[in-house]
């Protein structure tokens, strides 16, 4: 077999029949200092979390073609067209393939989808034609991870992850830390179904509308996360945790006001809730906030008992919306996963 370019650790095996590969979802939980006045653009800090997946499958194939399971893997078609394109591109093999997209997380709603639908792509891909190459290569080959690199290092080890933001040569951004979420910790996500979430040239512009957050700002949140949120995962202490990821929302739900309405959360209805949820008293204590550019919100709870509690409080005082979903689930503390299809079920390991 010939060896492709830029591949200096590739050890080449025999095609498998089916690569199969789950990627997990992510929330992002704001960025250090979008305006980089503390000397750095960006950083982020965010969480990857179970329940939400995107699965492909890449086979041998007469002729390249991408289809897909259900009509949210249908809207994605072409953009895995594309990131299969630029795959070839890079590594010079062009073997036709058969590329099926099973489930993917909702598009332009806060879960990382395009970041996740490409870096999985990527690594099946990769995995097929039996070479090594670094997640962190992948995402420049696909253009991902260009202002936060949660969704890269969460593709990789899932957790609680803080960033440095991108390098200066374009390079995705170094991992400064990665926490396990405490087990017992869960994340109620809140979806609103008649809303998309910013995303391509709009969210660009609306980005570059923005005033330059101030350095005082900035620092505040850079404490938050190194003194509360970080020592608080650390310690399943929760509280100083979730008063930290709350505070870094409300400056940053502020500042991104004007590109979102005028509001602090995207959608009216996800933030009439989590408003309604911070206003309770200290047996509902949680972490509040808005994924990116949402319209999804979470709020984290010390417990799956905590968590349940807050839901019944909220259907009693008939605070959720219509167009409202609400699902409980755990942190996740590791990354992609590759499916043995030959057994039944398939069986999960971890890349």
């Amino acid at each position: 077999m010939d060896r492709p370019r830029n591949f200096p650790e590739a050890s080449f095996v025999d095609h498998p029949a089916t690569v199969a590969l789950r990627a997990p979802a992510r929330l992002h939980l704001g960025f250090l200092d979008p305006a980089g006045s503390l000397g750095r653009c960006f950083g982020s800090v965010g969480l990857v979390v179970g329940g939400f997946e995107t699965e492909v499958e890449i086979s041998a194939s007469r002729s390249d073609q991408v289809t897909a399971n259900g009509p949210a893997a249908q809207a994605e078609i072409e953009r895995a067209a594309a990131c299969l394109r630029v795959l070839q591109a890079h590594t010079g093999r062009r073997d036709p393939l058969h590329l099926r997209l099973q489930q993917v997380l909702p598009a332009h709603a806060g879960f990382g989808s395009g970041t996740q639908l490409a870096l999985a792509i990527g690594r099946a891909f990769a995995l097929w034609h039996g070479f090594g190459v670094p997640t962190s290569t992948l995402a420049q080959w696909l253009g991902r991870g260009l202002r936060s690199g949660i969704g890269i290092a969460g593709f990789d080890h899932g957790g609680l992850i803080v960033d440095g933001g991108p390098g200066a040569n374009g390079a995705p951004a170094a991992v400064l830390s990665r926490i396990p979420l405490p087990e017992a910790w869960r994340v109620l996500i809140v979806q609103d179904s008649a809303q998309k979430g910013l995303s391509g040239d709009e969210e660009k512009q609306r980005i570059a509308g923005l005033p330059p957050l101030p350095r005082a700002l900035a620092a505040d949140i850079c404490h938050q996360v190194l003194m509360r949120v970080l020592p608080g995962a650390a310690s399943t202490d929760f509280a100083p945790f979730a008063s930290g990821v709350t505070r870094i929302q409300q400056v940053l739900g502020e500042h991104f006001a004007p590109a979102q309405g005028g509001r602090h959360f995207a959608s009216e209805a996800v933030g009439r809730l989590l408003g309604w949820v911070l206003e309770q008293h200290t047996e509902h204590i949680a972490a509040i906030g808005q994924s990116s550019w949402g319209p999804t919100g979470f709020a984290i709870f010390p417990s799956q008992v905590r968590a349940e509690a807050a839901i019944d409080a909220m259907l009693a005082a008939n605070v959720v919306g219509p167009s409202l979903a609400l699902r409980v689930v755990s942190g996740r503390n590791s990354g992609a996963t590759l499916l043995d299809r030959r057994l039944s079920p398939p069986l999960a390991s971890t890349l």
